[in-house]
């Protein structure tokens, strides 16, 4: 049976000290009242499920612009990029997918293309399916130069309980589509700002499979 089609995932390797804290907290919990040891049990489970890694297959059509985070649709609307990446100070679509503390949290690259900046900027850490979270709130944002040499950027913004963005490449870094670089810890959100003239081909409370649900098309005729 493949690796997919299993319900134990594979787990992310920033987990494995999360999911070590958990279990050692259990065993102690245990020694103190076995009915406590049980519930540190669910919790050590949902740890290792939390981090899980499942493997994903991106659409290899030219042009797809896929989600990079599993989670739900929560806006769709213009904005402005994050000053930080340097990109033109003018509106583009921007689709918002929220991340609850039970989906996946790998982050995976929506196109293939180089990364020509990875900008941190602290913030608050509002409840990350508002608006205003994109703003105010922790973020890590990647511009990424597609083959056509248009842009494309994709933002990873803290949430309530979220505490932690880690970001795996850096400034140069050439990424395939569905290509792993980040992940947020625990619960969160990812924009993605659509070049100028694509549209979405998604809907507002479509749930999404990163690296697997396609956003957009950048051959698609308008």
């Amino acid at each position: 049976m493949r690796m997919r089609d299993t319900f134990i995932k594979p787990m992310h390797p920033e987990g494995i000290k999360f999911v070590a804290i958990f279990a050692a907290t259990t065993f102690v919990l245990s020694l103190l009242w076995e009915p406590l040891g049980w519930v540190g049990v669910v919790l050590t489970i949902w740890c290792y499920y939390f981090f899980r890694d499942p493997v994903r297959v991106s659409p290899q059509k030219e042009g797809l612009i896929i989600s990079p985070a599993d989670g739900i649709v929560s806006l769709i609307e213009k904005a402005v990029p994050p000053a930080e990446l340097g990109m033109p100070d003018a509106p583009l679509t921007r689709v918002s997918v929220f991340m609850s503390v039970f989906n996946c949290h790998v982050n995976r690259s929506p196109i293939a293309g180089k990364v020509t900046a990875v900008a941190y900027r602290p913030g608050k850490f509002l409840n990350a399916s508002l608006d205003k979270a994109s703003k105010d709130n922790e973020r890590n944002s990647l511009r990424i130069e597609m083959a056509d040499g248009r842009d494309l950027a994709v933002v990873q913004i803290a949430g309530l309980v979220a505490r932690r963005i880690v970001c795996f490449v850096d400034p140069g870094a050439v990424l395939r589509t569905g290509e792993r670089f980040g992940l947020i810890r625990f619960g969160s959100r990812l924009d993605v700002y659509l070049p100028d003239g694509v549209d979405p081909m998604v809907q507002l409370g479509q749930t999404m499979i990163a690296g697997e649900t396609v956003l957009a098309d950048l051959t698609a005729q308008g």
